[in-house]
């Protein structure tokens, strides 16, 4: 198995991708992380994780880091504006197009957690993307948190919805890596456009208020089947995943992870990707599902 890092043009902004593969010539995914995270979630140099189990079975797998993130260039700093929408108006069709026209075939899309919205908004508002994505696959994606518990009241309402933008204001990011509860970090402006969608508005752009909700109901969604854990009691919890699923593509697959439904565990927001057992468990029947 090969890994080697390329660089996407976007704006001002080099977006690193991280392109495993066994053999050239397979068909493509293009897997997208989510908030506070970047790329790594889905690999390890050692060849560990979902896009290198993908690799091993024959897929051209790509691996970016949106703006700001990981090896992209340029790093967060103090005056860093962008926010999610520049992610999805610029990047999100940057790397599209980019696999497409490297590899001259549609993709399969992998995302995780806040990965699967950015897409699906990406997708909704710009139908030529339509024509290059195959199958759409969403590990935990969640837009808007809709339970009522104490554990919500604290993570998302407190930290994430208060003290996060706070800090971040401060110093035109949230240096999520120092204060250790995240593996990237975010700007200000992210956690802004971020915080309305979770905070149950309507899926329109804060920026410039295009209507997400009324395009995803217009357009045909390709194949979509959505993952989550029994133990994701907050970030993807199947509750709000269901929510999501029915603005997007309501006859999507939706399955609970669980040792109930037949699994090795019951999977949380991260270890449904890192988990050794994973590679015994939903994996083959994730690559069977994109082989049908």
């Amino acid at each position: 198995m090969k890994q080697e890092s390329l660089f996407v043009k976007s704006d001002e902004h080099q977006l690193h991708v991280r392109h495993i593969y066994q053999q050239e010539g397979g068909t493509p995914i293009l897997m997208l992380h989510g908030t506070i995270e970047n790329g790594k979630i889905f690999y390890t140099q050692s060849g560990k994780g979902l896009a290198c189990y993908l690799a091993k079975q024959g897929f051209d797998v790509y691996v970016p880091d949106l703006r700001g993130k990981g090896l992209s260039i340029p790093t967060l700093h103090e005056t860093t504006e962008h926010g999610q929408h520049e992610m999805i108006v610029a990047d999100i069709p940057s790397l599209v197009k980019f696999v497409a026209e490297k590899t001259g075939k549609p993709m399969h899309v992998i995302c995780h957690s806040w990965g699967g919205v950015v897409f699906c908004s990406s997708f909704a508002r710009f139908p030529d993307l339509h024509s290059h994505v195959l199958k759409l696959v969403c590990f935990g994606t969640k837009r808007s948190v809709y339970r009522k518990t104490f554990n919500k009241f604290w993570k998302v309402d407190v930290l994430f919805n208060r003290i996060a933008p706070f800090l971040a204001k401060r110093k035109g990011f949230i240096d999520a890596v120092k204060l250790k509860f995240g593996a990237d970090n975010e700007t200000s402006r992210f956690l802004k456009e971020c915080t309305y969608w979770v905070k149950i508005n309507p899926w329109h752009d804060p920026v410039d208020q295009f209507e997400y909700g009324n395009a995803a109901n217009s357009i045909e969604w390709p194949d979509t089947w959505h993952l989550t854990g029994v133990n994701d009691d907050l970030l993807g919890h199947i509750d709000d995943v269901k929510a999501f699923v029915e603005e997007t593509n309501p006859a999507a697959k939706v399955s609970l992870l669980s040792k109930q439904a037949g699994n090795l565990k019951d999977y949380d927001h991260i270890d449904i990707l890192t988990d050794a057992n994973a590679v015994q468990d939903h994996f083959p029947e994730l690559v069977s599902w994109l082989n049908k």
